[in-house]
């Protein structure tokens, strides 16, 4: 396999940073990370990878031009792996116009940077892959799966704007011959996740014995996928996937809400069980659900298992376990997050 230069954005992210430490550990491959280190970018992610003379890392902005040009023109990238992203849908409610700035404006101009570089260039292999989510499709009810043609029905700022960077690819694609390729996945877990979403949101509350959150009746339903394996499916997707089509990834883990809890406290309370014999389900606290909540995402992965032959290597029961031991391992990780956010104000 020829050694290839990927040009990653969003690096220092949860998805991202797994994908470069994959990249970097199992492969060849030469990387050039472009982070601008928002409050969810993380340089101690990839820590381990920092000092190889195959990863280059670039703080920046998707949307500075320039920044975008000279890596194009230094490094000549055989692809672009886009994971820059504004993501938590929470923060998109309360400020919704840093995610159309990024998630939209941003890719347009990362879209129109590649373009130039592939009409001077014109290297054949070159592709430029878009990490997605399955919420650009909005809700299901209690049975269906998402598929690659679901009509787009997003409902909050965060879809939405995922929603509109989906389209512009595609429109690259078909009007400038850009060779493009999408991918939408389901919840991602694992290591390095930022401690605001689900999963490493309740490992923690659950070591500093706070309450433990659940929006409404915890029967939302969510199909969970680990890290490693989302990682393994782009980069199956950059090899080998179709130009101009569109790849849904997903864990086949369809689980709500509350039973995600309840088995996190399960693990909990045989590693890590509380002084008082009690059991860490009685800090599951039910608060008032959020606006637009999307009551179900459920992916149907068909497409990437015929054409590409992939498949998840975790079901959820082993990957919670590893997500679990891996927090518990690095809660310095965790400590030194909350002290920069507490500094900010962000929490």
């Amino acid at each position: 396999m020829n050694k290839k230069t990927l040009f990653i954005t969003g690096g220092c992210g949860f998805i991202g940073s797994n994908f470069i430490i994959n990249q970097i550990q199992h492969t060849d491959n030469s990387i050039i990370n472009l982070d601008k280190l928002t409050y969810a970018g993380n340089q101690d992610n990839l820590k381990d990878i920092a000092s190889s003379s195959r990863y280059t890392f670039v703080n920046g902005d998707i949307n500075t031009k320039n920044i975008v040009d000279d890596i194009f023109r230094d490094f000549h990238p055989n692809a672009v792996i886009n994971f820059a992203a504004e993501s938590h849908v929470d923060r998109s409610i309360d400020g919704p116009m840093e995610f159309v700035h990024t998630n939209i404006v941003g890719t347009a101009n990362l879209l129109e940077s590649s373009r130039r570089y592939y009409d001077s260039n014109q290297e054949d292999n070159f592709r430029f892959i878009h990490v997605s989510t399955d919420e650009v499709y909005g809700s299901l009810g209690d049975e269906g799966f998402f598929s690659e043609e679901t009509p787009y029905s997003p409902t909050s700022p965060y879809s939405a704007s995922k929603a509109s960077s989906d389209h512009l690819v595609n429109a690259w694609h078909h009007t400038f011959n850009l060779p493009t390729i999408i991918t939408n996945c389901s919840n991602n877990y694992g290591p390095y996740q930022f401690p605001e979403k689900l999963i490493p949101l309740m490992v923690m509350n659950c070591l500093e014995g706070k309450d433990l959150p659940v929006y409404g009746n915890g029967e939302n339903v969510r199909d969970w996928l680990f890290v490693t394996d989302h990682c393994d499916a782009i980069y199956e997707v950059l090899l080998n996937g179709r130009i101009g089509h569109t790849y849904n990834i997903g864990g086949n883990n369809e689980i709500k809400n509350i039973e995600i809890v309840n088995s996190i406290c399960e693990i909990m309370d045989k590693q890590r069980p509380l002084d008082n014999d009690k059991s860490y389900n009685d800090l599951i606290k039910f608060v008032q659900d959020r606006p637009g909540h999307d009551f179900r995402y459920a992916i149907d992965a068909s497409k990437i298992k015929n054409e590409l032959k992939w498949v998840p290597k975790e079901n959820f029961q082993s990957g919670i376990q590893k997500t679990i031991k891996w927090y518990l391992s690095n809660r310095d990780w965790y400590e030194k997050i909350k002290y920069k956010q507490e500094r900010l104000g962000v929490i």
